[in-house]
């Protein structure tokens, strides 16, 4: 597929776009409070501006050149996408948007804690090191590895309405003084070269429409030396694009979670070392022998549960849990007070979720290919 050209970044117009949208529900706590306190008129254009990437569009007639205008768009494919969905994903997962590993007698936030303690062990980061995160989200992790290694964080975000509400959350934990959120396109970064001591990121950068383009941006920014960690969404050597099933589940995965272009192993490797990277670690973490799979709670298999707090967690990615969840916002969207969209938004997370499911269950896909690289000293 060829290489699109960059969308230009435009921060007045996402800023007084976040403004429109969300208010002040940024400093709202919980994701369902969050998700009402919307205008209605700028949340439809939201709406309208992801879904018609995807609307209509099915594996069985998916061309190349629907996936290379979602891949010229990608930016506001993304921006919107967490528009739509931050409030949703911190209603049904908490505050750090990503799956994890887990073991025995392990809760699900311990889990999804561990998960990030280990990629910061990976990329050695001590004390007092300048550290970028790639794709911040609302800052759960930013804030979990600022607190476990003593570094200072700067999260790197395109969406106005997530770095609100990563910063609000810095400032009621009383981290501001080592975390700070940065509004910016991760394949155009505004970090003069060599500025950070390590860079990670955790299921951020499958949402670029090249890998290659935002690794060369992670090198040019990290330091000689330093080194790079990611936990990459990526479809496995078992993928077939030439099977309807197969493309069916990519794309199911593509519309539920704001990707436009999902890419094979082989490409994210090859991208690591085409920008100048040592490869010092590759592994695929959801091919670990672990006691319970990583997509348990989205598949709603509560034999896996470890904690009481699991069940109250879990329960509302369940498929019960979601229907009861979409039913009655489609009931408070029906009679008004909740905005156009978010049921159609919630139904979208839904089809994703069965698409992990199923790209994991049938070995297609991971969302932890962890590849650790150092940029070379010279």
């Amino acid at each position: 597929m060829p290489v699109a050209p960059l969308e230009q970044e435009n921060h007045q117009r996402d800023a007084e776009f976040n403004k429109a949208m969300h208010g002040k529900s940024a400093q709202v706590t919980g994701g369902v409070a969050a998700m009402f306190a919307k205008d209605q008129g700028a949340k439809q254009l939201a709406v309208d501006e992801y879904f018609k990437h995807f609307d209509n569009k099915r594996a069985e007639t998916e061309t190349a050149a629907d996936r290379e205008a979602r891949t010229r768009e990608y930016a506001t494919l993304t921006r919107h996408y967490y528009n739509l969905a931050t409030d949703l994903y911190e209603y049904g997962w908490g505050q750090s948007f990503h799956f994890s590993r887990y073991s025995v007698g392990e809760s699900f936030y311990q889990a999804i804690a561990r998960h990030e303690h280990y990629l910061a062990m990976k990329i050695g980061i001590q004390p007092g090191m300048k550290v970028l995160d790639v794709g911040c989200g609302v800052g759960g992790p930013a804030r979990e590895i600022a607190k476990f290694t003593d570094a200072h964080i700067t999260g790197l975000n395109n969406n106005d309405y997530q770095i609100d509400r990563a910063t609000h959350y810095a400032v009621k934990e009383g981290l501001s003084g080592q975390l700070k959120f940065v509004k910016g396109d991760f394949m155009q970064m505004s970090f003069p070269d060599n500025s950070f001591d390590a860079v990670y990121a955790i299921e951020a950068t499958v949402h670029a429409p090249k890998l290659e383009g935002v690794y060369g941006e992670i090198f040019r920014v990290l330091k000689p030396g330093g080194v790079f960690g990611v936990y990459e969404w990526l479809m496995t050597d078992n993928y077939d694009n030439d099977n309807v099933e197969h493309r069916a589940i990519r794309l199911a995965i593509e519309e539920g979670n704001g990707i436009s272009n999902m890419v094979p192993i082989s490409e994210g490797l090859a991208a690591m070392k085409n920008v100048g990277f040592e490869l010092l670690h590759k592994e695929d973490l959801a091919d670990r022998p672990d006691p319970m799979p990583w997509y348990w709670p989205i598949a709603g298999e509560m034999r896996y549960m470890q904690s009481y707090r699991d069940l109250f967690t879990c329960f509302r990615m369940t498929h019960f849990g979601r229907s009861v969840m979409h039913n009655f916002t489609g009931l408070l969207e029906f009679v008004g007070i909740a905005p156009k969209g978010t049921k159609k938004t919630a139904d979208a997370l839904a089809k994703g979720a069965d698409g992990l499911v199923a790209g994991a269950k049938k070995k297609l896909f991971t969302p932890m290919y962890l590849m650790v690289g150092r940029k070379p000293e010279n």
